[in-house]
């Protein structure tokens, strides 16, 4: 039997999908899963620890950044919803996602991280963000929040109105308003595929640099290993942007729907309104 090795392998191996590394009764674990219960440990320990030193007025090193971050995001969060009052419950769910992501991406710089640990053949620890699987149900659980925030939120008729531009007597109007809504349901493999490639392309990067590097492999791979950590932090921003801009476009537009109802009648009178206004400001 093969036990726990360290720096095994002196060849070059990718792995693109996870691997299992053990059992619990008929369920293997993959390395990815185990590094994401490491991380989610990890992560709560250290948000107790902030959690107990915020004070008032915000101190230097870690709880300052953090805090920052936070306070960053939720502004983003707000930023988006025309009714500010909405937004404030979105981001007790924007702002955690926003770390969860960023924490495991950062994990996978972690010297030692991915081929270096092998056990039983397998790598040991893989960043959770660079299995599709987590990303997809990251994902999955975001639009979930979206469409049933969204239609909590304005209604069920008012929500699939946000979809159609025009009468639905008008077949041009009823066949774009199905290509939209189409689209819309893509919107969770786009957000998925996105954070996952990009995790693992990066990575997959810093690892053929150092390989090709030999001993000098920190060298080779520096310039690789920061572009990952600012990849890292962008696309954990991304990913939370596009499900926030999601959620307010379909709450901002149904609500601009009640007000200004823009069917084939209403069409007319909006743009001759829009005209006088623009006239009398000239």
């Amino acid at each position: 039997m093969e036990d726990t090795k360290i720096f095994a392998s002196s060849t070059l191996s990718v792995h693109i999908a996870p691997q299992t590394v053990f059992h619990i009764g008929s369920v293997g674990i993959t390395n990815s899963i185990l590094y994401g219960w490491i991380g989610t440990v990890l992560m709560v320990v250290l948000f107790i620890w902030v959690a107990h030193k915020i004070t008032v007025k915000p101190k230097s090193g870690i709880v300052q950044y953090i805090e920052a971050i936070a306070d960053y995001i939720g502004g983003t969060v707000e930023g988006a919803f025309e009714e500010k009052g909405r937004a404030a419950k979105y981001v007790l769910y924007f702002v955690p996602l926003f770390f969860i992501i960023l924490f495991n991406d950062l994990l996978g710089l972690i010297p030692g991280v991915g081929s270096p640990i092998t056990y039983h053949g397998s790598e040991l620890l893989r960043p959770f963000t660079a299995d599709f699987n987590a990303t997809l149900a990251m994902a999955v659980v975001t639009m979930g929040l979206v469409y049933i925030s969204s239609v909590r939120e304005v209604g069920i008729k008012e929500y699939f109105k946000h979809f159609f531009v025009g009468s639905l007597k008008n077949p041009f109007y009823l066949f774009l308003g199905f290509i939209e809504m189409i689209t819309d349901l893509t919107r969770v493999i786009s957000l998925s595929l996105r954070l996952f490639l990009n995790i693992t392309i990066v990575a997959l990067i810093v690892v053929v640099f150092a390989w090709l590097g030999h001993i000098i492999a920190p060298l080779t791979a520096a310039p690789f290993y920061f572009l990952d950590m600012f990849d890292d932090v962008l696309q954990a921003f991304i990913f939370v942007l596009l499900g926030v801009m999601y959620l307010a476009i379909a709450v901002n537009h149904a609500a601009e729907h009640r007000q200004h109802d823009l069917t084939e009648d209403a069409l007319p009178g909006t743009i001759e309104a829009s005209r006088q206004n623009v006239e009398g400001r000239v």
